[in-house]
């Protein structure tokens, strides 16, 4: 990080410019529907006049996951990146083609974010990504991607970091959600890619798909005022007790051993202990029942709201 200069570096997307003690709204374009009308991504810079971290906060890297949207929003809406050095991009759509689809993916099927770096020709999807690791990633030192569980998976606000990455662990341990734990990078993910380009990225999950989630979004608003407060870039003192985060060394899918109609039992983000019953899957004629329990001691931390599963379906996720 830039930290033994005067004045805060100039920021360059898509051509414009952004000088120390500016604020702007950039457009990046991508393509266009095929009523011509234009898509592009909008990008809204603060960038203060004292040197500091560039930090990315972006959402709608998933069309259908409108929680990180709602949460820049607001956070837009109520002028909460007025920052006293560095600077916030702040993205609060990326994928919008499937945002106006209200889908996951981009309209031919692929996920944006299994496509990072992409390429200048390839897919739609390949393409938002090419232009946003070219444009945006060389600009920031580090970034919180919004997200929440999607296909009626419920996720109790968590933040997952890169493994071996001392830097995106200290970040989300900042940040301060009820629970963070180590995560893999997968391949063709943002944030493989930005780790390629030594750029760390944690990612808060809450909530579920196409659904507002209040506490959720609140605990992100919160999140982001730790990061943004701990590297001296709010010049308000945050107000709020700092909670302990629980950190998850080892995390456990809980499945179906069988197909039926599956009831859960427990809140999710609740303490549980080894062989507590989670919940139950029954047939429709109430002959049979099969109780699922926990594995160990810890916490749930994502259920399943499918009211009818097949065997093998993920039901709980649990940490310990």
């Amino acid at each position: 990080m830039r930290l033994g200069k005067e004045k805060n570096k100039t920021i360059v997307i898509n051509g414009d410019e952004i000088l120390p003690g500016q604020r702007k709204l950039v457009k990046i374009n991508i393509s266009r529907l095929p009523t011509g009308t234009l898509i592009d991504i909008p990008v809204h810079v603060f960038n203060s006049k004292k040197v500091g971290p560039t930090i990315l906060l972006q959402a709608g890297l998933h069309g259908d996951e409108i929680n990180g949207v709602e949460t820049l929003r607001k956070m837009l809406e109520n002028g909460d990146f007025k920052i006293d050095k560095g600077a916030v991009i702040v993205v609060p759509i990326l994928n919008i083609f499937g945002f106006i689809h209200f889908s996951r993916d981009v309209p031919d099927g692929k996920d944006v974010n299994r496509s990072f770096p992409g390429r200048k020709t390839g897919s739609l999807a390949s393409r938002i990504a090419y232009h946003y690791t070219n444009e945006i990633l060389p600009q920031i030192d580090f970034g919180i991607d919004l997200h929440t569980g999607g296909g009626q998976r419920h996720n109790y606000p968590q933040v997952r970091y890169t493994l071996d990455d001392e830097i995106s662990e200290n970040i989300a341990n900042t940040f301060n959600a009820p629970f963070y734990f180590p995560s893999k990078l997968i391949t063709g993910s943002f944030r493989k890619a930005a780790h390629k380009m030594g750029k760390p990225i944690i990612v808060y999950e809450a909530g579920e798909s196409m659904r507002f989630d209040d506490e959720g979004i609140e605990r992100a608003i919160v999140g982001i005022k730790n990061v943004l407060s701990n590297y001296d870039m709010l010049s308000k003192t945050l107000e709020s007790p700092k909670t302990v985060s629980v950190r998850f060394q080892s995390t456990k899918w809980v499945r179906a051993s069988r197909a039926g109609m599956f009831i859960p039992i427990v809140k999710n983000g609740s303490a549980i202990t080894k062989s507590q019953v989670l919940g139950v899957i029954t047939d429709t004629f109430a002959k049979k029942s099969k109780k699922i329990k926990s594995p160990f001691d810890g916490y749930v931390f994502c259920i399943n709201h499918q009211a009818v599963v097949n065997q093998g379906d993920a039901l709980f996720h649990v940490g310990s």
